[in-house]
């Protein structure tokens, strides 16, 4: 019996995705990229890791890209170049049949070798790192990560636009939240609820993050008790999660009336992120609960009237502490006593959490165009959390929100 063979069917054109980064952001972004290697002394930079790559050529197709300190980058490709040509902008688009094809496509194209090389040693795995210092040795091989999330940290006004866009569909899916909660679900199972209907309008699922064994899901719903629970998370509360093996956020508790309920919503949309949390309620809103997350709305708007270009990182951080221990909270402030977290937000964009933090002694000026998600919280350990978390741009007049959801708390009706 004779077996037809078959070619694999292309992909029709209609069903690329139609988003695409505009070539003059890939050059802004090129361009602040190459001053810090010039200044540095370095020839180079090899991209490797998704995220970084999709920000620098405009894909995140199987491949990587060489940026040179001067000249046009080199985008080397194993899968797809039929979709990397779709959707990057670059013009040096070379199809590689393996890694290793790409030191001798550099120098032929470059009329030499890098000879000090950098790469994102932030995130590049140790036998990685071994594999690619051989292949391009006797390069020197360094450090390129701060030089990429720098450039990350400053947000165009279209990457706004992104931001925007996203932080619309996150809005949406909290007030479909305050229609659908009610005591009986479990925290899983509201979360499933609400995570179906962002899907529905355009939430993309996957969560990015850069940290090694961090993991980055979209929903941390908190009742009552679970709320109090500190873990493996390296935040104020962890929440019960649904075992041993997966031991943060939501779990299997029942959601009850007139109890707090916290639920830290983060989705995404064309690669951009929003990272947003509000309090529930079914019914009231119980003491103390109620006046906690009242003085957490408070910190949220002083540090947003406070987040001007020029202030440190660690001097907004200092400034909400104080409050929040002249409003006598201090002790819950962050996480219980001995338990404590040592920040209150984070910069986002591409990856659910970039530079900078807003922590404790962090030396980074605020800068015009930064975009941070800004998280005052409580923790009450084994009784509650409260707290508020909002993604906001960084103007000379402040903190403007970018976020659309009510600066609020939800009380919402038990039928």
């Amino acid at each position: 019996m004779g077996i037809e063979m078959t070619t694999a069917p292309t992909q029709p054109d209609n069903m690329l995705p139609s988003f695409k980064v505009p070539a003059g952001e890939i050059d802004r972004r090129t361009r602040c990229v190459q001053e810090q290697l010039q200044d540095a002394g370095l020839d180079g930079i090899i991209v490797l890791q998704r995220v970084d790559l999709f920000y620098l050529s405009g894909t995140a197709q199987n491949g990587c890209l060489y940026l040179p300190a001067e000249g046009s980058p080199l985008l080397f490709v194993k899968q797809s170049v039929r979709r990397a040509r779709a959707e990057s902008p670059i013009a040096h688009l070379i199809e590689i049949g393996s890694i290793r094809e790409v030191p001798s496509r550099i120098a032929d194209a470059c009329g030499r070798p890098p000879m000090k090389l950098g790469f994102e040693l932030d995130v590049l795995p140790v036998n990685e790192f071994r594999f690619y210092r051989e292949l391009f040795q006797p390069a020197e091989c360094v450090d390129a990560s701060p030089f990429i999330l720098h450039s990350r940290s400053l947000k165009s006004a279209w990457e706004i636009e992104q931001l925007r866009s996203t932080a619309a569909m996150s809005g949406r899916t909290f007030d479909y939240m305050r229609a659908v909660i009610r005591p009986g679900l479990t925290e899983m199972e509201f979360a499933g609820i609400f995570e179906a209907y962002a899907r529905g309008i355009g939430h993309g699922g996957k969560l990015r993050v850069r940290h090694h064994n961090t993991e980055g899901y979209t929903w941390h719903v908190l009742s009552g008790a679970s709320g109090g629970m500190v873990g493996v998370l390296d935040s104020p509360a962890s929440g019960a999660g649904t075992s041993a093996a997966f031991p943060a956020g939501a779990g299997h508790k029942r959601l009850g009336t007139d109890e707090p309920i916290m639920v830290d919503f983060g989705s995404v949309m064309n690669g951009y992120h929003m990272d947003e949390t509000r309090m529930f309620a079914i019914g009231r809103m119980p003491e103390p609960a109620l006046r906690i997350s009242r003085a957490a709305i408070e910190l949220h708007q002083a540090a947003l009237e406070n987040a001007r270009p020029g202030i440190s990182a660690g001097a907004l951080f200092d400034l909400v502490e104080h409050m929040a221990g002249s409003l006598g909270l201090a002790e819950s402030f962050l996480g219980p006593p001995g338990r404590k977290v040592s920040f209150i937000g984070h910069g986002i964009g591409l990856e659910l959490i970039e530079p900078p933090i807003i922590a404790r002694g962090k030396k980074t000026p605020l800068a015009a165009g930064m975009v941070l998600a800004l998280e005052p919280k409580f923790v009450h350990e084994n009784r509650f959390a409260a707290g508020i978390e909002s993604v906001f741009e960084v103007t000379e007049n402040g903190g403007r929100l970018i976020s659309t959801v009510p600066v609020d708390i939800f009380i919402c009706n038990p039928g």
